[in-house]
């Protein structure tokens, strides 16, 4: 009898595993759930350590191991010293003229108008700035978020 028993709660066991592994990917895609997103409707916060910047969330969570996509409004006359991120950095500039410099080339940078994109390797040395307008910048990088300043009396959250 204990083994006719044995298909049976093999089955019973399948089909509990099945269900569970069904509410787990229901309940996934319910939080993955199409999000719009239009510059003019966001609820800006404030960046956690660039004054007078502000950021929204659009996908993900900063502090953990995910994908995290962010867009950031700078403000004009921002200059952001040289540092390094712990994960690859793709931006891309919605909004304005936003400069970047990398590696040895910290002084000159390149011009990024609206549309254009840059990634930046984890560990890889640069830094930005915005010119006489505000920009818009969606930030995609998996976390958690980090940024280790160059020269760490720099650091704008020391200011």
């Amino acid at each position: 009898m204990f083994l006719t028993l044995i298909p049976n709660t093999v089955k019973i066991c399948s089909a509990v595993a099945l269900i569970g592994l069904s509410s787990f990917v229901l309940a996934s895609m319910a939080q993955e759930a199409m999000k719009t997103v239009k510059l003019d409707e966001i609820t800006w916060q404030p960046h956690a350590f660039l004054k007078d910047a502000y950021t929204y969330t659009v996908m993900g969570d900063p502090t953990k191991a995910v994908a995290t996509v962010r867009i950031d409004k700078l403000p004009a006359h921002l200059k952001i010293p040289a540092h390094t991120h712990p994960y690859t950095e793709v931006i891309t500039v919605l909004r304005g003229t936003y400069w970047n410099a990398m590696g040895d080339d910290l002084e000159k940078g390149v011009e990024l108008k609206p549309g254009s994109s840059f990634v930046l390797p984890a560990g890889h040395v640069h830094h930005t700035w915005t010119g006489d307008e505000e920009v818009i910048l969606q930030v995609t990088f998996v976390g958690p978020v980090g940024v280790t300043f160059v020269n760490p009396a720099e650091n704008p959250e020391k200011k």
